[in-house]
């Protein structure tokens, strides 16, 4: 990372639609979109060393699923080597969810879910970490496999020089995602691998330089491109498994450049998860598509209580000359990109919500959150669909809340109302609009969220629900939207 010397707070930042901006189109290696950077100078640490940021976002990881967190069947070296040389945080959860409203926090360092619907793009005029960093002269180059950063007019490029986005996956093409895996010979052939590739490439070609470098796969989210000798290494969920393993196999190959490249010594390294996944716990597969009807048949619907499952992530954050080790307090998703500006020395912007891990990583005694909060975006209404073969089928524009009959065939239904999880040391409530949908559990004897005990705690689940209100007036949600949550019904 590269420590840099005059203050962002109160400096001018150019709005992304005005600046100074080339545009160069591209299928070799997908898209590469760039942003000129004004000239700003870099300012150095003392003793003119400089240092560079590496963020590395795996999708749908979850945290039980690393060796450094506990799993002993999964094959993971390469995240628990460099966990080994990392602080790992052990109680790091989600912000907003699932996938581009949590990267729109990374990106932010705010709770976006609370002001615009996720799945849109970013508001004119917010400001992001790259664009912060491509100010002060850093080359901000972003690597991604992950398919919607750029489709339906979404500006998630926002403040990159350079934009390199992998074409493949299915829910970017459609059906041209099927010719493209179609032609998979090698294992090299696969998205993950070619995003740690040419991550590798352009390193090969800018090591030299102060950079700022983005590499973000959707392993092991699904569909699974992952060569059969992967898998067969596992007898359960063996095809998740072995996405996992060969996103690690993968992630050992590029840390092993910067290892022959000599840059660990001035890189400060973060791996991080958007969300995880569930494997029948809770009655739930996926991340919030699928699971049983009170009478036992499966249905695929999107009102997603998230628990441990999906919403606490793992996070490693390696900075040198920074001793290795473990940090239990609560962290979240918000916290990184001001824990970025402050290991460079930045100044915080005020408009980033979350706080720096610095302070933590250098002391294991500094507190954490008082409580953290997950969940979709609120502004994100309920919606009616059809599962037909493959495919969801949009029947309606909005459902109503909370509907649960089967009209027809397979029904898919979206909750009117999204659900919110308050984490604090001790509890787990998760908070739902419609009356009888809450839940509380205890983490400190019920890790595993098994036993809803909120008729048994009915105290605890209002103290939680009023930080919940507490942050929702914080953080200025619309009055509609805060409105119908003043109440644990």
């Amino acid at each position: 990372m590269m420590i840099l010397g005059d203050a962002v707070h109160g400096s001018h930042v150019e709005d992304y639609h005005t600046a100074p901006r080339w545009r160069l189109t591209g299928r070799c290696h997908g898209y590469i979109i760039g942003e000129k950077s004004n000239g700003a100078g870099i300012i150095p640490q003392k003793g003119g060393k400089t240092m560079n940021v590496i963020w590395v976002i795996s999708d749908q990881l979850r945290r039980d699923h690393l060796g450094c967190y506990g799993n002993q069947v999964i094959h993971t070296p390469s995240l628990d080597a460099l966990a080994g040389r990392s602080v790992r945080f052990d109680r790091h959860y989600i912000a907003s969810f699932p996938t581009m409203p949590a990267r729109a926090d990374y990106l932010t360092g705010r709770w976006t879910g609370c002001f615009f619907p996720g799945w849109a793009p970013l508001p004119q005029g917010m400001v992001t970490l790259p664009q912060i960093l491509n100010q002060k002269g850093l080359n901000t180059t972003a690597v991604v496999d992950t398919p919607f950063y750029l489709r339906n007019n979404l500006n998630y490029d926002r403040g990159f020089s350079t934009f390199f986005d992998i074409p493949g996956r299915f829910a970017q093409l459609g059906r041209e995602a099927l010719d493209i895996s179609a032609a998979f010979r090698f294992e090299s052939d696969r998205l993950a691998p070619q995003t740690f590739t040419k991550a590798m490439q352009w390193l090969e070609r800018h090591y030299k330089e102060d950079f700022f470098l983005w590499v973000d796969t959707w392993e092991p989210h699904g569909p699974s491109y992952t060569p059969d000798f992967y898998t067969e290494l596992y007898k359960t969920n063996a095809v998740y498994r072995g996405s996992v393993t060969m996103l690690d196999t993968w992630l050992g190959h590029f840390l092993r450049c910067l290892e022959n490249m000599d840059l660990m010594k001035k890189t400060a390294i973060i791996f991080v998860s958007d969300h995880g996944t569930y494997h029948g716990e809770h009655g739930r597969f996926d991340k919030d598509s699928r699971g049983y009807r009170p009478d036992g048949t499966l249905a695929f619907y999107n009102y997603s209580p998230l628990y441990e499952e999906v919403a606490a992530v793992p996070l490693l954050i390696y900075v040198p000359n920074i001793p290795p080790g473990a940090y239990s307090g609560l962290t979240s998703a918000i916290d990184l990109a001001p824990t970025v500006l402050d290991i460079l020395g930045q100044e915080i912007p005020s408009s980033m919500e979350g706080q720096s891990l610095l302070p933590a990583m250098k002391a294991s005694s500094v507190a954490g959150r008082e409580y953290v909060v997950s969940g979709a975006p609120f502004g994100t209404n309920g919606r009616l669909f059809k599962w037909e073969g493959h495919e969801v089928i949009r029947i309606t524009a909005h459902a109503p809340k909370h509907e649960t009959k089967v009209m027809t065939g397979e029904m898919v239904y979206m909750s009117g109302d999204t659900s919110v999880t308050v984490t604090t040391d001790e509890w787990s409530l998760i908070y739902a609009v419609d009356p009888g949908l809450s839940e509380l559990f205890h983490l400190s004897s019920d890790p595993k969220q098994e036993k809803n005990v909120i008729n048994e705690h009915p105290e605890v689940a209002k103290e939680l629900h009023q930080l919940l209100v507490k942050f929702l007036r914080e953080t200025n949600v619309s009055d509609h939207l805060l409105k119908s949550r003043l109440e644990l019904r």
